[in-house]
């Protein structure tokens, strides 16, 4: 400590003797012998926690689409503060700031004397050193009790103030000291910081406040919540009190003339309030939002520990660059809006997923982000993030249904199956015996049937081919049992399937049939895996992270080979059939895709999952009340009936436009083509003849059709021609 400052501090405890020797306030007395040695020994300044400031998130090009924050601040050096906004405060706040050595002296006795005959705190003499370890003191307390020891009403809390006033000069230069008030204190309006001030109330930064701006926000540290503008017209009168009160200390001070200062106070406010909007409510892409803040929350990647990274969203400053693909989200939100209605119970959701990498490029949903009026369940918000998990803000999900038969596609092919192999049908099926689950068990349910669904047929030869494009259960059915169900299961967790909930995966013979809830981020993520020949990356939506500092840390992709690349060439080029002979004929994007249909039994939910080279995503369809209570079958959705909704009626659609219009400036990529020697031919007792015969049935019908439309045509052409000789008859009638 200089002698200067144990001179000026020698004189305080002089000061502070006398007024202490006066009743105590609040029980905090401190007896005269004992004021040396308080200011002599200081403590080491108070600890400072990184102040809490915004988190902003950008898409993949670097727009910022969200933020969130605990204090909407922003911290800049004092060589970004304008030097009339720093004058300003040191005016009205502590005018002998850098002539003092951490207290004012005559304001402490003022203060002191006045405080003491109250019988309480009624007057301010705190030094903008003092005011700053309040501030500081303030953001580092974790509990009640530490907030409110922090702004005590006692003599004993201002002895302490004054004391690690003194560290803290001791420890910064007068500039380091402004730099951190001007950043800490509150203005108002929820602003924290000069520099948030400056935007919420004038629309500008810290370095362009003029004097009527930079008088303004001094005027309102004292009083914060008084002269808070956007509480009405007394707040603002309030406030621009006080700014001619801090442009009259300005002129006092020498700061600025009396001219200027009379100018500037017949000026009007000039207010120019714009929102601080925080939180994923306010983001044009709140679903995504809300994602990346859960992932803050639960990836280790930002945190050992839950309450570290609980601390860590909470202190924010970050800037998150995401994989959000703007182009992408918009063809999402467009798909699903023209065909679910934010108001139906009924709700789709959508997720788009990066084969190679994993990066989610959107998160759309029917519905609006937010609460619904009166906190109902039921109507056009939901905050529940429907296209992914509970640990994402997810709800529980939909059965996947038939998507999952994939899966079970994959584990056939890898164990030598080919193209063409299969076997026959029954009408129905009961799974009585044959399959066990990862942990040996048997799992068999001989009192359950199984029944093709509608359009799959009522029996007879399928190889893994027809069996996928036509989506037939209990092909697939059989098809598990022969593989193993442990190894479809094994086969799913590597390509990344864990249920929405969380827990773990039911594996029960109608595993194949999507038994388990899913989410569309955890499908979509699964079958990019395909389209990246097998590399199953974990869905990723935060690329880089750039803290406080300004310290970047790249996230990479977390990618592993799930599958043999040759067996996912392999499921590529039968799950294109799905497109060109099955569930999803005639329903094309113009390139190279792949994909599944997933029709739930009793119709309790529907989904699509396709993916090309380039994009891969799942859509799912379900009623938020509970897909089970409220199937969907004859419902109303979108303003279009349903008399029953499959997948590829209603997800598959919305799958189409999106990708249309999310790979609409993409070049089109070709699927590798399988390696015949190995998957191709095989042999399906029947099934030739099958396909035969289904040929003629189909030409059959379709000659009946065309024989009817002719015939219909036929007769129109004789309806007009009569007509028109029947009206020329009558003209002549009426012309005689």
């Amino acid at each position: 400590m200089t002698v200067l400052k144990l001179g000026v501090a020698g004189a305080v405890g002089g000061v502070l003797a006398a007024a202490l020797a006066l009743p105590a306030v609040g029980g905090a007395g401190l007896a005269a012998r004992n004021v040396a040695d308080t200011f002599v020994d200081l403590p080491p300044a108070p600890r400072e926690e990184p102040l809490p400031q915004v988190t902003r998130l950008l898409d993949k090009n670097g727009r910022q689409f969200a933020q969130f924050y605990t204090a909407n601040r922003t911290t800049v050096p004092l060589a970004e503060v304008a030097p009339l906004m720093r004058r300003a405060i040191v005016a009205v706040e502590d005018s002998r700031f850098y002539e003092h050595g951490g207290l004012d002296v005559r304001g402490t006795l003022r203060a002191a004397l006045t405080n003491t005959q109250a019988g309480g705190v009624r007057q301010g003499g705190s030094s903008l050193t003092q005011q700053l370890v309040k501030n500081i003191l303030l953001e580092s307390a974790e509990t009640d009790a530490e907030r409110a020891q922090a702004t005590a009403p006692s003599l004993g809390r201002k002895v302490s103030e004054l004391r690690y006033a003194l560290a803290l000069e001791e420890k910064y230069t007068k500039d380091e000291i402004l730099e951190r008030y001007l950043n800490i204190a509150y203005f108002g309006a929820g602003a924290h910081g000069v520099e948030a001030a400056a935007q919420r109330f004038f629309s500008t930064t810290a370095a362009r406040l003029t004097l009527n701006q930079a008088a303004t926000l001094a005027g309102t540290v004292r009083s914060p919540y008084a002269t808070d503008p956007s509480l009405g017209a007394q707040a603002r009168e309030r406030l621009r009190q006080r700014r001619d009160t801090v442009l009259d200390r300005m002129a006092e001070s020498g700061t600025i003339t009396a001219a200027a200062a009379a100018r500037a106070k017949k000026a009007p406010l000039g207010l120019r309030m714009s929102a601080a909007p925080g939180g994923c409510g306010e983001s044009e892409y709140p679903f995504f939002c809300l994602y990346v803040q859960r992932e803050l929350l639960t990836s280790p990647v930002f945190g050992n520990t839950a309450a570290e990274r609980q601390r860590r969203l909470a202190r924010g400053g970050l800037v998150l660059r995401t994989t959000l693909d703007p182009r992408a989200q918009r063809a999402a939100d467009r798909a699903i809006s023209a065909r679910v209605h934010a108001a139906d119970t009924e709700v789709a959701a959508e997720a788009m997923v990066e084969p190679g990498t994993g990066r989610i490029r959107a998160m759309a949903v029917s519905k609006k982000y937010g609460r619904n009026p009166g906190n109902k369940n039921n109507g056009p918000r939901t905050t529940y993030n429907l296209a992914a998990d509970v640990a994402h803000g997810g709800g529980l999900g939909f059965q996947a249904g038939s998507t999952f038969k994939v899966y079970t596609l994959a584990t056939a092919l890898a164990q030598g199956w080919r193209f063409n192999q299969g076997f026959g049908t029954p009408g129905h099926f009961v799974p009585a015996q044959g399959y066990r689950d990862c942990a040996g068990r048997p799992v068999n349910a001989p009192g359950a049937r199984v029944y093709n669904a509608s359009g799959e047929g009522k029996g007879g030869p399928h190889s893994i081919s027809t069996g996928t494009w036509k989506s037939v259960n209990i092909f697939y059915m059989m098809l598990e049992r022969k593989v193993g169900l442990c190894n479809v299961v094994k086969t799913a967790r590597a390509l990344g399937i864990a249920r929405a909930d969380g827990g773990p995966l039911r594996e029960v013979p109608t595993f194949t049939l999507g038994v388990n809830e899913m989410d569309p981020v955890t499908v979509a993520a699964s079958f990019a895996a395909f389209g990246a020949r097998g590399r199953y990356c974990r869905p990723q939506a935060i690329v880089e992270i750039v803290d406080r500092e300004g310290k970047r840390t790249v996230v990479a992709p977390a990618c592993e080979q799930a599958i043999d690349r040759q067996v996912a060439d392999a499921v590529n080029h039968v799950l294109q059939g799905v497109f060109t002979q099955g569930t999803m004929k005639g329903k094309s994007i113009g390139r190279h895709a792949a994909g599944k249909t997933g029709t739930n039994n009793g119709y309790t939910s529907a989904w699509f999952a396709g993916y090309t080279p380039d994009l891969a995503a799942a859509v799912s369809v379900g009623d938020i009340r509970g897909s089970y209570r409220h199937p969907l079958r004859g419902v109303v959705i979108g303003g279009q009936g349903y008399g029953s909704v499959q997948g590829a009626s209603l997800p598959g659609p919305i799958w189409v436009s999106s990708m249309l219009g999310a790979l609409r400036d993409t070049p089109g990529t070709r699927f590798v083509a399988p390696d015949h020697s190995r998957f191709g031919g095989g042999f399906t007792p029947g099934l030739k003849e099958a396909l035969e015969a289904e040929k003629r049935a189909t030409d059959a019908r379709r000659a009946v059709r065309g024989e009817r439309v002719r015939w219909e045509r036929r007769t129109k052409d004789r309806a007009r021609r009569w007509w028109r000789a029947h009206r020329t008859h009558h003209h002549r009638d009426r012309r005689r």
